[in-house]
């Protein structure tokens, strides 16, 4: 009797030791899911703080689209995604940092802004002369009245020593009865000018025949559209020394940062004024080319 009470007792006992088995084993998997569970609802709150440290102002500058770093998945990520800038990006962020805008008035004693920008815009006034006076596709009257005679007396431009007309659309006349002194000369500067032309001298009249306008010509023509540009760019260049330089001769009394807000400001402008030279030049190469 005893013997069977403690059989009976050591099968209850293994029953037992496999339910308490079976209830830790259940009770890990639960702790699992409720952990996973309470953690994906942690993740958004857990993901900002990172999101905010790693991201730069650049990036937020340039509204870089950004890969989540944690997205919705049941696991987390192996490692975050990095944060990259494009170059356009960089280089935009980079150029409104750097622009500035200087109050004329508030630096006239160091120098003067308005005649510095006003000497840019003649460089930017003189090339539009260039391009419309020596760079014409189609030769009329008035392409010839700025070509420059070099006589004894002086430097004139043609249209004040002779009278220009058109006798047709092929052939323009020049009457030097008024100079015929100059007549000579006349032709010689209508000969070297960049617009193809051969005069023929008959007492005081040149006769211009207007040349056809072939590929060749319209080439040549950029060209010197090129050449009219580059220098434009180089007196541009001079203004912007010669500023630089004046502003550097008025250090003293003057802060640095006061000085290199100034130099900026200068630089600005003469970039904003070479972009301008450019848009000029590529407009009218367009148009000699066709």
């Amino acid at each position: 009797m005893h013997s069977c009470y403690r059989v009976k007792t050591k099968a209850q006992a293994d029953d037992l030791e496999c339910i308490r088995k079976d209830v830790k084993r259940d009770s890990k998997c639960l702790i699992c899911v409720m952990a996973m569970s309470h953690l994906n609802m942690l993740r958004p709150l857990l993901c900002r703080p990172l999101v905010r440290q790693v991201r730069s102002p650049l990036v937020d500058q340039a509204r870089i689209t950004v890969t989540p770093l944690c997205p919705s998945a049941t696991h987390l990520p192996a490692a975050c995604a990095r944060l990259y800038a494009t170059k356009k990006a960089k280089a935009k962020a980079k150029a409104q940092s750097a622009k500035v805008n200087i109050n004329s008035a508030l630096v006239e004693d160091i120098i003067s802004l308005d005649e510095v920008k006003a000497d840019m815009t003649a460089v930017l006034s003189a090339l539009k002369d260039d391009f419309t006076r020596s760079l014409s596709i189609r030769t009329s009257p008035g392409a010839l009245d700025h070509i420059v005679v070099t006589t004894q007396d002086g430097k004139f431009p043609l249209n004040q020593l002779g009278q220009i007309s058109m006798k047709s659309p092929q052939l323009i006349l020049v009457n030097m009865s008024s100079f015929p002194e100059a007549t000579p000369a006349a032709a010689r500067a209508l000969r070297e000018s960049s617009m193809n032309l051969n005069p023929e001298v008959d007492g005081t009249i040149i006769k211009v025949s207007v040349p056809k306008v072939t590929r060749e010509h319209r080439e040549n023509l950029a060209k010197l559209a090129k050449q009219f540009s580059n220098k434009a760019k180089d007196s541009l260049r001079r203004v912007r020394s010669n500023a630089v330089t004046q502003v550097k001769k008025a250090k003293e009394g003057h802060s640095e940062d006061t000085i290199r807000l100034v130099e900026k400001q200068i630089q600005q402008m003469a970039d904003n004024m070479t972009a301008d030279i450019d848009k000029q030049l590529t407009a009218k190469t367009k148009e000699l080319l066709g």
